[in-house]
């Protein structure tokens, strides 16, 4: 099924790094709210601040979010020390591709991680990458309808 991701994960520090190296993988794009950082909140955690160095010794790292709210978007940027693409308008593929393209990825080399398999797996899917589908990043404190929803988007991709 089209938007069944190639890995399904329970959190981004699964994600087994050594395992996408050997299969060539050089560049890891990232959805940005629930998937490496808390949603809305505007920073990183700790854990993933030492987790996101330990990727970049060995892939190119960027995020690519479909966020358009500015003060949110300067606060992002203050706290991130790689590429960061707004208004993706995810699951459109234009946004990422032209980002890949400036920067000279290889689709084949790519992977793309998200929280939303009608969102991140469909666009990378589209754009030809690996998928990773990771549960929310704050799981544990989301509100309950927020966890239904989630469950009912992932009844699509069984």
């Amino acid at each position: 099924m089209f938007l069944k991701p190639d890995y399904n994960l329970k959190n981004i520090y699964e994600i087994n790094l050594e395992e996408l190296k050997n299969a060539g993988i050089k560049n890891m794009l990232f959805d940005l709210d629930s998937t490496i950082m808390a949603s809305k909140s505007g920073r990183y955690s700790e854990k993933t601040i030492k987790w996101l160095e330990l990727v970049k010794k060995d892939f190119s790292i960027a995020v690519i979010s479909n966020n358009h709210n500015e003060k949110y978007i300067e606060k992002v940027k203050a706290v991130s020390d790689f590429p960061l693409v707004f208004h993706a308008k995810k699951p459109d593929i234009k946004a990422a591709k032209t980002f890949m393209d400036s920067c000279g990825m290889n689709a084949a080399e790519t992977v793309f991680v998200g929280d939303r398999p009608l969102t991140d797996v469909l666009c990378g899917k589209k754009l030809g990458c690996k998928t990773i589908l990771v549960d929310s990043i704050s799981a544990d404190i989301e509100k309950p309808i927020v966890r239904f929803a989630r469950k009912l988007e992932r009844c699509c991709i069984r």
